[in-house]
C-alpha cells in the first residue's frame, strides 16, 4: 500500500497546532504555583483552617501542596498513557484536538470550586488531558516530517512548553492573582477551546497512522493497532524511554526544588523571581537548540553532554556557590540552557523508539511515567530536609546526582537516527 504524502502546507499546519497545543500545556505547567496559592486561600474560605494554631496550619498548607503536586504530576502521567493510547487507535490528530479540550473546559470549570479537595480532583482530570497532548503532538510531527527536518521540528514542540510556562509566569508577575481573583485566572483554560475546535474539524490525520491502520482489518486493527509497551517487543525500550524522560523531570525537581527555598533563606525577595525567569529563557534558548546540537553531534551523545554539563553545573552550585553571589544567576542560566536542550530532544527521540502503532502510547508512557517517580520522590522531602538537617544545599548535592543514571542509559538506548517512521 502506498502512503498518501502531505503537502507543505499540511506539514506546516501540523507543526503550528502542534506546537500551539504544547504552548498551551505549558501554561497549565505554569499555572501549578497558583494552584498552590489558590489552595491556600480555600483551606480558609472553606472554613478548613478554623481551629487551628498557626502550626498546624502550615502543617495543613505542606500536606495538601503534595497532594496537588502530585495530582499533576499522577494525572499527566495518567493521560499520557490513556490519550496515548488513544491516539493510536482513533488517530494522532482526534486524540489531539479530544486532549486540548479537555484540559481546557476542565479547567475553567476549576473556577467554581469550593475548597482544596474539589480543585485537586479537578486538577488530576484536567492534567489526564495535558499528558495526553504532548505524545500525540510529538507523534503527528515527528510522522508528518522528514528524516531530515524532523528533529528540528520536533524539537520546537519542547521549545513550546517552555515558551508556555513563562508566558503564564509572566502573566502572573505582571497581574499577581490574590485572594479575591485567583479564580478568574482559570478562565485562562478558554484561550485553547478555539484550537482543539480547529485540529478536530480541519487538520488532516497522519498518513503513516492511516496506512498502518489500514494494513489490518477492523477485527484486527483492534488486536494490533495500540498493543501493550510494556510487553515484548517493547519492553525494553520502553524502559530506557521512561529512564531517559525521568532524568530531566527528577533532575529538574533536584536541583530546583532545593535551590529556591535556598535562595529565599539567604538572598533578597526579589531573588527567587530571578531565579525562575533566569532558568526559564536560557530552557527556551536549550530546547530551541537541541535538534542543531542533537544533529551536530549525535543524538545520544547530546543527552549524554546535556547530563554532563547538568550534573556538573548543579554540583558547583551546591557545593561551591551561593545564592548571594554576583555570578550565580550565571550558574542557573548555565544549568537551564542544558536542562531545556533535554526538552527539545525527547520530543524526537521518543517517538523513534517506537513504531507506528504504538508510537504515540510509547513516547506518551515515557515522557510522563517520569512523573510518577517524580511525584514519589515529593513525599521524600520532609525527610530529605529532616536527614540533612533543612540544609537545601547538601540535599541537592544528593538528589542532582539523577544525572549519572542518564548517562548510562542513554548508552544503552538504540541509535534511531535512521529509523523509518513509516513502519
Amino acid at each position: 500500500m502506498v502512503k498518501e504524502s502531505l503537502s507543505l502546507n499540511s506539514r506546516i499546519t501540523i507543526l503550528v497546532v502542534a506546537f500551539l497545543g504544547w504552548f498551551f500545556g505549558g501554561m497549565q505547567i505554569g499555572m501549578t504555583n497558583l494552584i498552590n496559592d489558590a489552595t491556600k486561600y480555600l483551606i480558609h474560605e472553606s472554613g478548613w483552617s478554623d481551629n487551628l494554631n498557626p502550626e498546624q496550619l502550615k502543617d495543613l498548607i505542606s500536606e495538601w501542596w503534595a497532594y496537588q503536586q502530585c495530582a499533576f504530576l499522577f494525572g499527566a502521567a495518567a493521560g499520557g498513557y490513556i490519550f496515548g493510547k488513544l491516539g493510536d487507535r482513533i488517530g494522532r490528530t482526534r486524540a489531539l484536538g479530544i486532549s486540548i479540550l479537555w484540559f481546557s473546559t476542565l479547567t475553567v470549570l476549576a473556577f467554581f470550586v469550593k475548597d482544596p479537595l474539589q480543585l485537586l480532583c479537578i486538577r488530576f482530570l484536567a492534567c489526564l488531558g495535558i499528558g495526553g497532548c504532548w505524545p500525540n503532538g510529538v507523534s503527528l510531527v515527528s510522522e508528518a516530517w522528514s528524516k531530515i527536518a524532523r528533529p528540528v521540528m520536533a524539537s520546537l514542540i519542547g521549545m513550546a512548553g517552555n515558551i508556555g510556562i513563562f508566558t503564564f509566569a509572566t502573566m502572573m508577575a505582571k497581574n499577581p492573582a490574590d485572594a479575591e481573583s485567583f479564580r478568574g485566572v482559570f478562565l485562562t483554560g478558554a484561550y485553547s477551546v478555539p484550537l482543539g475546535l480547529i485540529i478536530l474539524l480541519f487538520v488532516r490525520e497522519s498518513p503513516t497512522w492511516i496506512a498502518s491502520k489500514n494494513q489490518s482489518s477492523e477485527e484486527e486493527t483492534e488486536k494490533l493497532v495500540s498493543p501493550s509497551v510494556f510487553k515484548k517487543p517493547y519492553l525494553g525500550v520502553t524502559l530506557i524511554g521512561i529512564i531517559l524522560a525521568t532524568v530531566p523531570l527528577l533532575g529538574g525537581w533536584g536541583c530546583f526544588a532545593w535551590i529556591i527555598p535556598w535562595a529565599s533563606e539567604v538572598g533578597s525577595p526579589e531573588l527567587k523571581a530571578q531565579i525562575l525567569q533566569t532558568r526559564s529563557i536560557a530552557s527556551i534558548i536549550g530546547s530551541g537548540l537541541a535538534a542543531i546540537i542533537a544533529l551536530k553531534i549525535g543524538r545520544r551523545s547530546c543527552y549524554f553532554v546535556s547530563c554532563l554539563f547538568a550534573l556538573i553545573i548543579s554540583q558547583y552550585i551546591f557545593w561551591f556557590a551561593s545564592p548571594t553571589d554576583s555570578n550565580f544567576l550565571i550558574f542557573v542560566a548555565l544549568w537551564g540552557f542544558f536542562n531545556g536542550i533535554f526538552f527539545g530532544w525527547l520530543p524526537f527521540f521518543l517517538p523513534e523508539l517506537f513504531e507506528t502503532k504504538v508510537r504515540a502510547t510509547g513516547a506518551g508512557v515515557s515522557f510522563n511515567y517520569g512523573r510518577i517517580l517524580t511525584a514519589a520522590t515529593i513525599f521524600l522531602t520532609p525527610w530529605l530536609k529532616a536527614m540533612f538537617d533543612g540544609d537545601h544545599a547538601q540535599v541537592g548535592q544528593i538528589t542532582s546526582l539523577i544525572f549519572i543514571l542518564g548517562m548510562i542509559a542513554v548508552i544503552l538506548a538504540p541509535d534511531t537516527s535512521k529509523r523509518d517512521m513509516n513502519k
